[in-house]
């Protein structure tokens, strides 16, 4: 499984949907994913890629890290995998 692969089964799995409902311009809203289910997918994102999120769920727009998509949450360990591994 790529990158965009394993975001995806992780948030389908806390939306508690199939991956194949799941596109790159779903949004956790749309998604029914609520600032928990967020911060949920968060740590899982972040113990099966092995970094570190810079994540604030107080104030999730003051964030580095673009949670508006899916498709910005792959861009976003995609960077941050390049940047923490290298």
């Amino acid at each position: 499984m790529d990158v965009q692969d394993r975001v995806i089964a992780i948030i389908a799995e806390q939306a508690m949907l199939e991956p194949s409902d799941v596109t790159l311009d779903s949004t956790p809203e749309e998604l029914g994913i609520d600032s928990l289910g967020l911060v949920e997918a968060i740590f899982a994102i972040e113990e099966t890629f092995d970094i570190s999120v810079p994540f604030n769920a107080n104030d999730p727009q003051g964030s580095d890290f673009d949670i508006s998509s899916v498709g910005q949450i792959v861009a976003g360990i995609r960077k941050l995998m390049d940047e923490q591994h290298a």
